[in-house]
């Protein structure tokens, strides 16, 4: 390709909407244009490194077995509702009436698409285990886009969906896409790191997220300093804290001691009030879950964790108890809510209590009195910290001073470019897709869900190589893999010489740039390096003279000279040698 033949308006100024380097150097580099809040214009350069990100992404799921459809965007809202994923999306998702009154969604994943398809065409346990995929575009009503690519409200994704006779096939085909995604972000240049994960909406008994490493990540890993173990933040494990024997001993703790705190309720107005600190408070919060109400207690200082909760509770879904429900059980108004009496008066369905309270010498809490708090609370003296009724478990967010197995727990932020589900038969259980055994008895597909987000991968690689001068990308997922560059192209040695080198490039294989506009050195040698190609072979006047042209990788500090004949064999040694790694 010829660079005047191109639209590449690189700019020098920094976007003023752009926060991270990746947004930043998109819009510099010509990659993208916006349109409107979270939805861009890829410009040529942009759309052919999306396009080397998805052919390696193809070749990959084919390689494991996975064969590629095209699913509708539009979907029938009615699938949503059967499967109840319309509610768990909610504002998310876009809806709008079509002319005929009908309700349809823009589709933000596909899970009810592919079990509607699979529900109609499979029958027989022969035709399984099978793979679908497709990367298609997605929509998601994000509340606020942000950080460009990285989270926008229209983004290409690549989805796959396995359907299965076993969970033994479901496991085999699981850990062939786990190492599909270590090809292909291996492939694409990316450093990463596979973490235990939540399956959030998607729902399902097993995930792992892969993670790009980056300080403009929104995600939070947790690992230790070998990686031995690592999760994100709502999945992350912790030991289980040690006794605190307080003071003295648990035994030494005067009798419950209860304090007139009027309109104080939140954990800092209390502790200010009392002069006591957050690590002393028991936090006592009420749930409803299925129907029922639990209640759950962590520390002052910690955070509690829903998919912990939930996990530890046996349900499938909690969510926050309101005002009048948390009346109805304390006999209080919010924020004065305590564990006292509650299991033991049959108030409620479950206590599940934090490791780290259970571990306590005492503590503060609420007293099921409005205006009202309690010192000296001892875990297992003043409430039950076992029985029928009652769970302790890790139910909190790690925090610094954690450990797992032993090990001190770290914190680093990270890109999410990938995701894999073990989703069970959540799905197929709903829509119908079902198999005939060997006996003729019918059963719900085993199911499997595998995610990528193309654009994602691109804008990664710019967070992790850039440098002052712009992007640093990747040679398999550059827009071009090199730019010959003539200077004083005017010059009919230089010309040639320059369009020889180009010409034989091309036909060695060689994705390659000819940068023969009217320009400078300069204004040449800042758009390759802003663009981020990975080689550069410069054909200059007087390199000529001596028989030379000068070669720069782009991570180098200073280019080579090369004799002109040997330039062409020079390129593609170091090309080759970049692909490897």
């Amino acid at each position: 390709m010829r660079y005047s033949k191109l639209l590449i308006p690189t700019v020098k100024e920094v976007p003023a909407e752009a926060e991270i380097p990746s947004h930043q150097l998109m819009i510099r580099a010509g990659f993208i244009r916006k349109l409107a809040s979270g939805t861009y214009t890829y410009l040529p350069l942009g759309f052919r490194s999306l396009r080397k990100i998805a052919e390696i992404v193809r070749q990959e799921m084919d390689a494991a077995g996975a064969q590629e459809i095209s699913m509708p965007i539009l979907q029938p809202i009615e699938l949503w509702q059967q499967t109840g994923r319309e509610a768990d999306y909610g504002p998310t998702m876009y809806k709008f009436e079509d002319r005929h009154g009908r309700v349809n969604a823009l589709a933000p994943t596909s899970e009810e698409v592919v079990t509607s398809l699979v529900a109609a065409e499979v029958s027989s346990y022969k035709q399984l285990p099978l793979n679908l995929y497709q990367i298609h575009t997605k929509f998601r009503d994000e509340f606020r886009p942000r950080f460009g690519v990285l989270r926008s409200r229209e983004f290409l994704m690549k989805d796959a969906y396995s359907f299965h006779a076993s969970v033994e096939s479901l496991d085999e085909t699981y850990r062939a896409m786990y190492d599909a995604y270590c090809r292909i972000f291996s492939r694409c240049g990316l450093k990463y790191v596979a973490v235990e994960a939540e399956s959030g909406p998607i729902g399902g008994s097993a995930s792992h997220e892969f993670m790009v490493p980056c300080s403009a990540g929104e995600d939070v890993i947790v690992h230790t300093e070998d990686y031995s173990y690592a999760a994100n933040i709502e999945k992350a494990e912790v030991d289980p804290a040690k006794k605190d024997p307080g003071p003295g001993t648990r035994d030494s703790v005067g009798p419950v001691e209860e304090v007139h705190t009027p309109n104080v309720g939140s954990i800092e107005a209390v502790c200010k009030f009392l002069g006591t600190q957050p690590k002393d408070m028991i936090k006592t919060l009420l749930y409803q879950a299925e129907g029922q109400v639990l209640v759950a207690l962590v520390r002052g200082d910690h955070e509690l964790n829903e998919n912990k909760l939930s996990h530890a509770a046996g349900a499938a879904h909690v969510e926050l108890a309101g005002e009048s429900a948390i009346q109805h059980v304390t006999g209080a108004a919010v924020g004065f809510a305590g564990p006292m009496g509650l299991v033991e008066g049959g108030k409620i369905a479950r206590l599940v209590v934090d490791h780290s309270v259970a571990a306590m010498a005492s503590g503060v809490t609420g007293a099921n009195r409005t205006d009202f708090h309690v010192k000296n609370v001892v875990p297992g003296r003043d409430f039950p910290v076992q029985g029928a009724n009652v769970v302790v478990a890790d139910i909190r967010n790690a925090v610094e001073g954690d450990t797992r197995g032993g090990k001190p727990l770290k914190f680093s932020r990270g890109i999410e470019v990938g995701h894999v589900f073990k989703l069970g038969t959540k799905y197929s259980e709903k829509l119908g897709a079902t198999y005939l055994d060997e006996q003729g008895v019918s059963h719900p597909c085993i199911m499997g869900c595998y995610g990528i987000g193309v654009n994602r991968i691109l804008a990664s690689a710019i967070e992790m190589g850039h440098d002052d001068n712009g992007c640093v990308l990747p040679v398999n997922i550059a827009p071009f893999e090199a730019v010959v560059v003539p200077l004083n192209a005017d010059k009919p040695a230089v010309r040639d010489a320059a369009e020889r080198i180009y010409a034989e490039l091309l036909s060695g294989g060689a994705d390659v740039l000819l940068d023969d506009r009217d320009a400078r050195p300069g204004v040449k040698f800042k758009d390759a390096d802003l663009i981020g190609l990975p080689l550069r072979i410069v054909v200059g006047e007087r390199g000529l003279k001596e028989g030379m042209v000068e070669i720069k990788r782009r991570t180098d500090e200073k280019p080579a000279l090369v004799p002109v004949a040997q330039a062409v064999a020079e390129a593609q040694r170091l090309l080759r040698e970049m692909k490897q790694g």
